[in-house]
């Protein structure tokens, strides 16, 4: 789908951006679909295992069409290894699943620091973004705008306050709450891309204004059929601490600082060809953050 790395806002945005499935399956190298493999198993070093959602755009898929699927072919072929995918929903109980249970080597799309697993440097930072029709010229900047009391807004639910998006979080601590429209981040996974609902809503005039993930939001607005503007939200970090702005890492089990070391270099060798593949998917960057400035923003 896709954080504060070390507390639960940072928990609930790495659920965020992830999203899918509960049930775990993968693709060999036939097409056909079978369980994950089984850790002990032994393995072949020139394989690389990546677990990622197989419907989750811009992200990931099982037709390898996500920016985060094209990224993982560039860290293979660097590395001189092929990638073997396994595909599960990328929920709660993703990381415990693939990194802990080891079934999977490297991870898409981590929590820059975040606590379970060892990170890469950041290949991107992005924010949450206000999105709505050019049409309507709305012009919103800051989530403390007046007119966010009187606009149909858009936010995307987990479930229960304690997991809710920092977006839902914010305008409910404003008393911003009648005029919200709630749609759920894992929505009907028998669609394509189930979390971009709220962006298909602010393109028929459902709503007026959708407050959602950066690169979903900038994805999803670049083929719209209907001009969409995607506007950072401001500020970066309330008062309060929560934070809207967060930097994108990869992830490996703790103990690969090996491997974490070579797909850092690989980070940072290619990083005009990572620029330009955000930038073709239509991902919002923008500054801040420990080292994510040398890749992004």
């Amino acid at each position: 789908m896709s954080f504060r790395c070390l507390n639960r806002t940072g928990v609930r945005l790495a659920l965020i951006l992830l999203g899918g499935l509960t049930q775990t399956f993968g693709e060999d190298c036939c097409g056909e679909l079978r369980p994950q493999q089984n850790s002990t198993a032994e393995r072949d070093p020139n394989v690389l295992r990546i677990t990622a959602d197989p419907n989750n755009l811009p992200f990931t898929n099982q037709k390898g069409e996500g920016f985060e699927n094209k990224l993982a072919e560039l860290v293979a072929r660097e590395l001189g290894m092929r990638i073997e995918w396994t595909w599960r929903a990328q929920r709660r109980g993703f990381f415990r699943e693939t990194l802990k249970n080891d079934t999977a080597d490297l991870i898409l799309g981590a929590p820059t620091g975040y606590e379970r697993a060892l990170t890469t440097a950041p290949y991107y930072r992005s924010s949450y973004v206000f999105v709505y029709r050019k049409d309507r010229a709305l012009d919103l900047r800051s989530l403390d705008d007046p007119r966010l009391r009187e606009l149909k807004v858009g936010v995307q639910i987990v479930g229960d306050d304690g997991a809710n998006t920092p977006p839902a979080h914010a305008l409910a601590s404003r008393g911003i709450i009648h005029n919200l429209v709630g749609f759920t981040l894992y929505g009907d996974y028998s669609e394509p891309n189930p979390p971009a609902r709220i962006i298909d809503a602010v393109n028929k005039g459902d709503i007026d204004v959708a407050i959602a993930w950066g690169p979903l939001a900038g994805y999803f607005a670049k083929h719209s059929s209907v001009p969409l503007e995607v506007v950072p939200v401001t500020p970066q970090v309330e008062p309060s601490g929560l934070r809207f702005a967060f930097s994108v890492s990869m992830g490996v089990r703790k103990k690969d600082s090996e491997l974490q070391k070579r797909v850092d270099e690989v980070l940072q060798r290619n990083r005009a060809e990572i620029e330009r593949l955000l930038d073709e998917y239509g991902v919002p960057r923008v500054e801040g953050g420990n080292r994510t400035t040398q890749l992004g923003g």
